[in-house]
C-alpha cells in the first residue's frame, strides 16, 4: 500500500549498519593521523569547488594541475526532456545526491563571482520544433568601485505530440559594491516557465490547453556583505539574506527567506572556530484548491566546529543542532582530507548530516509535472562516507568515493494513477538507505582540450513506505568533450546514458522504464574577435527516451544561430 503524503514517524536506523560505517570512518581518521606526519610538508591544496558564472565572455581559464573535477550532484536533478543549450559538463544526474561535504576552502574568502572581461555579447538562433533562443549579456563598472552583469535568455518550443510546448525565461542582475575592507553584494533572479501535463492518453482525455497549462513564477533577491581583508582580530564573515517568491498559474504562492550568517575565528596558524547559523523560513497557500491549504515549513540550524588544518591535513569536527518544524534533531558534521606525494593523492572520509526541504518550488524543479502537495515534509539525510581524490602525470585526475546514505522522509514521485496519469503526486518514504559509488576521470590540457567521464551506482534497500524506490535511477553515466581544434574552431560533445528504474503503474503495479541515451555534439566557428557562429545538434541519435513515465523527451533537434562580442 503506497502512503502517499502521509505523517509518518521517522523510521529507526538499524544500529548494525550505522556501527559498521562509523568504525569505518574513525579508521581512516586514525590511520591519517597516525601516518600523515611522517611526510615531509607540501603546499596546501587550494582548489575551490567550481563556480557557475551565468554571464559569458572572452575570459579563458586555464585548469591546473590538479584535482578539480567533480561530478558530485546537488540532491536532486531538473528535467531534462528540453533541448540542452548549455553545454555544460551534463548536469542531468537524475538521482538522489549521494553529497559528501568536502573539506573546502571558507566561502568567505573566495573572490567575488563578478569579474571583467568582454563587456557585452548578444546570441541569438533558432531550431526546429519551432524554437526561438536569444541570450545576453551586459557587465558595467571598473571591477574597483563598482562592478555590476545583467544576464537574460529565453527559449521556447513546440514538441510533436499534443501540448508537448515549454517556453523558458531567465532574468538575472548582480552587482558588487567595494569598501576598503569589505564588499556589498545584491542580485535579483526572475524566472518564468511553461509547460504542459501531455502525459496521457489523448485517445481517453479531451483537454483544452487551460486544463493542462503549467506555469511557473519565480522571484528571489539576495543581498549580503563579506569582509575582503581580514581584520586584526583574525575574524572573516559573509551574513546574506535571500528573500523569493514562488507562484503557479493556479494562484498558488510560496514565500521563503533564508538568512545565513557564517563566522570563522583564526587561532594561530592551525586551528580555527567555524560557526553558521540558518533561518530558513517558507509559507505555502493554495486558493483553487479545495479546501484551502496553508501550511508553514521552517527550519534552524547551528553549525559550530572546531577545524584543524596543516598543508597535508585538515579535520572538521563538529555538530548541527537542527529545528526541523520544531522538532529537534542532532546531526554530525565530522569530515577530513588527507594528502600525500605532493599534493597528488587526497583521502577523504567524513560522517555528515542535513535536512533537505521539500518545498514545491524546489520538488517541481525537478519535476516540472507535480500536482498541488497537500503536505510538505523535509527530508533528514546522515551519511559515511570514504573517498579519493588523484592526479597522474600532468593531466589526468581521478576521483572515486563509497558512501551509505540514510534518509527520512524521502520523496518519491509516483504517477497519479488514481485520476488520468497526467500528472505526478509525492510518496514519502519515512526510511531507506543508498549504497552510493561514484568515480569520475578527466583529461585536461590546458584550455585547448579537455573529456571527462564518470560513473555512479545506486543501490536503495530498506524502504518501509513503499514497495520500491519509485523513479530513482540505478545507475547513470556522463561523459564530456571540448576541444579547440584550432584556433577557431572549438568542437563539443556530450553522452548521457541511465539504467532503467521503478515506475508505478495502473492498478499499483510496478514496471521498470527503458534505459536511456542521449548524445549531442556542437560547433562554434570564430568569424572575428567580435562575431561567431554556432550549432548544437541534441539527441543526435534521435532516442525518444522516457525520464519520467508517460513523458516522451524531444527526437533530433537544432539549433544554430551567431553570436556578437561588443
Amino acid at each position: 500500500m503506497i502512503n502517499v503524503q502521509q505523517l509518518n514517524p521517522p523510521a529507526a536506523i538499524p544500529m548494525q549498519d550505522i556501527k559498521r560505517y562509523r568504525f569505518f570512518v574513525i579508521c581512516l581518521l586514525l590511520l591519517a593521523c597516525c601516518v600523515l606526519p611522517l611526510f615531509s610538508l607540501a603546499q596546501k591544496d587550494t582548489t575551490k569547488k567550481t563556480t557557475t558564472i551565468d554571464i559569458t565572455s572572452s575570459y579563458k581559464p586555464v585548469l591546473r594541475n590538479a584535482v578539480k573535477l567533480n561530478f558530485s550532484a546537488s540532491h536532486l536533478s531538473s528535467d531534462s526532456t528540453h533541448p540542452n543549450l548549455s553545454y555544460d559538463i551534463p548536469a542531468q544526474n537524475l538521482f538522489y545526491s549521494y553529497q559528501p561535504i568536502p573539506l573546502k576552502p571558507l566561502a568567505l574568502q573566495q573572490d567575488t563571482n563578478l569579474y571583467l572581461g568582454q563587456r557585452n555579447f548578444v546570441k541569438v538562433g533558432y531550431g526546429n520544433f519551432s524554437t526561438p533562443y536569444v541570450s545576453a549579456g551586459f557587465s558595467f563598472g571598473n571591477g574597483k568601485k563598482f562592478l555590476a552583469n545583467v544576464y537574460a535568455d529565453y527559449i521556447s518550443s513546440k514538441g510533436k505530440l499534443l501540448y508537448q510546448d515549454y517556453s523558458r525565461l531567465h532574468i538575472k542582475a548582480a552587482g558588487s559594491y567595494f569598501l576598503p575592507k569589505n564588499e556589498v553584494y545584491a542580485a535579483v533572479d526572475v524566472k518564468m516557465n511553461e509547460n504542459f501535463l501531455y502525459g496521457y492518453d489523448t485517445s481517453l482525455y479531451k483537454y483544452t490547453r487551460k486544463d493542462v497549462r503549467q506555469q511557473f513564477q519565480d522571484m528571489s533577491i539576495k543581498a549580503g556583505i563579506r569582509n575582503t581583508v581580514t581584520g586584526e582580530y583574525g575574524i572573516n564573515y559573509n551574513p546574506s539574506l535571500q528573500v523569493s517568491n514562488f507562484i503557479n498559474v493556479n494562484k498558488l504562492a510560496e514565500t521563503s527567506a533564508l538568512l545565513t550568517i557564517p563566522v570563522e575565528k583564526q587561532f594561530g596558524e592551525v586551528f580555527a572556530f567555524r560557526v553558521e547559523g540558518k533561518a530558513d523560513i517558507t509559507s505555502y497557500t493554495t486558493k483553487d484548491v479545495f479546501p484551502k491549504i496553508k501550511l508553514n515549513n521552517n527550519v534552524f540550524s547551528v553549525a559550530p566546529s572546531i577545524v584543524f588544518s596543516t598543508p597535508r591535513f585538515s579535520i572538521n569536527g563538529g555538530l548541527i543542532p537542527t529545528w526541523d518544524n520544531g522538532k529537534f534533531i542532532w546531526l554530525p558534521n565530522v569530515y577530513a582530507e588527507a594528502t600525500i606525494a605532493e599534493n597528488k593523492f587526497a583521502f577523504q572520509a567524513g560522517w555528515v548530516g542535513r535536512v533537505t526541504k521539500n518545498t514545491y518550488r524546489n520538488l517541481s524543479e525537478i519535476n516540472p509535472y507535480l500536482k498541488t502537495l497537500t503536505a510538505q515534509l523535509n527530508t533528514k539525510e546522515v551519511e559515511y562516507y570514504g573517498g579519493i581524490k588523484a592526479t597522474l602525470g600532468k593531466h589526468f585526475n581521478l576521483n572515486a568515493k563509497a558512501g551509505l546514505v540514510t534518509y527520512t522522509n524521502l520523496p518519491f514521485f509516483i504517477n497519479d494513477t488514481a485520476t488520468d496519469n497526467k500528472g505526478f503526486v509525492i510518496s514519502n518514504e519515512t526510511g531507506v538507505r543508498n549504497l552510493r559509488v561514484h568515480g569520475d576521470v578527466s583529461y585536461i590540457h590546458q584550455d585547448k582540450f579537455t573529456v571527462t567521464a564518470g560513473l555512479t551506482f545506486n543501490g536503495y534497500t530498506g524502504m518501509k513506505s513503499n514497495a520500491k524506490a519509485w523513479n530513482t535511477i540505478p545507475m547513470e553515466f556522463t561523459s564530456s568533450l571540448r576541444w579547440w581544434a584550432i584556433k577557431q574552431v572549438l568542437l563539443k560533445a556530450d553522452f548521457y546514458a541511465f539504467g532503467g528504474g521503478h515506475y508505478l503503474a495502473k492498478g499499483n503495479v510496478s514496471r521498470v522504464f527503458a534505459p536511456g541515451s542521449d548524445f549531442s555534439a556542437g560547433i562554434e566557428f570564430k568569424i572575428s574577435k567580435m562575431f561567431s557562429a554556432w550549432m548544437d545538434v541534441n539527441n543526435i541519435f534521435n532516442t525518444k527516451y522516457q525520464r519520467w513515465h508517460n513523458y516522451e523527451v524531444y527526437g533530433l533537434n537544432l539549433l544554430g544561430g551567431v553570436r556578437v562580442n561588443f
